[in-house]
């Protein structure tokens, strides 16, 4: 109580100095819930303020950081033919993924917060917490190595022009992350795509490049030397048998064959493969996914809707085998990819889905499929779940119209139908009455 008490003394005037007003109201409920809670929705069992709703999707995203942390430094030294044991080279791995992962994070919500903040204190407004999710997701679907600039413009392109303009947290239509994504997709596919930017250290991906390390690596080199530990070798070369694809751009080409040529079944599994940073662990990401619905932050409806579609569609695809891609066995597209990723993060997101139950159903089945087709069929980019869900929530209000619409008809009907009835049966009672008189 003495903390609060003491937070509310030095509460700033709200008029005199509004953005110090926004950032304390933000450290404020941050720390301690509010007076103003949500109501129906899915909120309609619990009273919770939306920044702790916000922070249960963040906890759950936790272990995606954590591995996706050290694979990067792994994926780094498995190209040069380093310490090709998951465990060898614990340290440097990590520290190697540190240095890679924390510029992005600091970055991304530097720019994105720090536009959240002066959108609050020019509307006068308490600051929008939507960004909490944004700003964890952003960088766990990013390559290892992306241009800190580019993803700064990318950032400010989506809170900006994706959540901003529509009027902030909970007007936006389409999820703000993958927006920051496809605009680096768009404006830098050469950022995103092909097989060299999903693995970081080098200034180009090639047998015989040397490793590119900076200020940083050399920093931790004196301090493993003091203790007596393996250091960075800056004379390091990938080596020659290593190219950088995904099992995606493998799949592309060549099929499963192809794919389990250079990957194992375990591998794409646990998740030890190049990637977007947080996407390629599998267990973790079912383990947030579980979080995610115990606590009912997010709908089980859309996520078994889209195992659904992408099931069927992969089925489809095997019986049609015109393609390499398309013999890829169905349920290994869920192995050598974003998928479960999306399903549990993105397309749950509960302001840009669908908010019926049966149009939750259509939305993540929907989803599935497009997102397989997008995966299978595009030359440019082996992967859909992007694009598919940002189509999806751009349909989403007209998925509900119509569930909404089909609903009031039926009942509609339905008690026209029990009036007729009643009248009816009342027009016999009269004529008994008559007869009988």
């Amino acid at each position: 109580m003495g903390l609060l008490s003491f937070l509310q003394k030095i509460e700033p005037d709200k008029k005199k100095s509004p953005f110090l007003h926004t950032l304390y109201d933000g450290f404020f409920t941050f720390a301690y819930a509010p007076k103003t809670v949500t109501k129906g929705g899915v909120h309609i069992r619990d009273g919770m303020d939306l920044k702790r709703t916000m922070v249960f999707v963040v906890l759950a995203m936790q272990l995606c950081y954590v591995f996706g942390t050290y694979n990067i430094g792994h994926q780094h030294f498995d190209a040069i033919g380093m310490y090709p044991g998951f465990l060898e080279g614990f340290h440097l791995k990590l520290v190697h993924g540190l240095i890679k992962l924390l510029p992005i994070f600091i970055a991304t919500h530097v720019v994105g917060l720090g536009i959240e903040f002066w959108f609050a204190a020019k509307k006068g407004h308490p600051i929008e917490e939507g960004f909490l999710v944004s700003g964890a997701l952003i960088p766990l679907i990013m390559p290892p190595d992306i241009p800190i600039w580019i993803l700064c413009v990318a950032v400010a392109f989506a809170v900006i022009l994706g959540k901003e303009a529509f009027g902030g947290t909970g007007m936006n239509i389409w999820n703000v992350a993958l927006l920051a994504r496809v605009f680096v997709f768009f404006a830098y596919p050469t950022s995103i795509s092909g097989d060299e930017v999903w693995v970081s250290g080098f200034e180009k991906v090639a047998p015989g490049m040397a490793v590119d390390y900076g200020w940083a690596h050399s920093m931790f080199n004196s301090l493993f030397e003091w203790g007596q530990m393996a250091t960075f070798n800056a004379g390091a070369v990938i080596h020659d048998a290593y190219s950088g694809a995904t099992p995606l751009a493998l799949a592309s080409k060549g099929g499963w064959s192809a794919v389990t040529e250079q990957f194992s079944v375990a591998q794409m599994w646990w998740g030890t493969i190049p990637g977007s940073i947080g996407e390629s662990s599998k267990p973790l990401i079912l383990i947030g996914a579980a979080i995610l619905l115990i606590t009912r932050v997010a709908s089980w409806r859309i996520m078994f809707s889209m195992f659904l579609g992408c099931s069927a569609m992969g089925l489809l695809f095997n019986a049609w085998g015109a393609t390499p891609f398309m013999t890829v066995p169905w349920f290994y597209h869920f192995y050598i990819g974003s998928f479960f990723f999306a399903m549990a993060y993105m397309a749950t997101d509960p302001v840009t889905a669908a908010s019926t139950n049966v149009g939750k159903w259509i939305y993540g089945f929907m989803i599935g499929v497009i997102g397989l087709l997008i995966r299978v069929f595009n030359p440019a980019y082996p992967e859909g779940w992007m694009l598919a869900i940002l189509f999806l929530n751009t349909f989403a209000p007209l998925i509900d119209y119509y569930v909404l619409d089909a609903n009031m008809k039926r009942r509609s009907a339905k008690a026209s139908s029990s009036s007729a009835m009643i009248m009816r049966d009342a027009g016999t009672v009269n004529e008994k009455n008559i007869t009988h008189a």
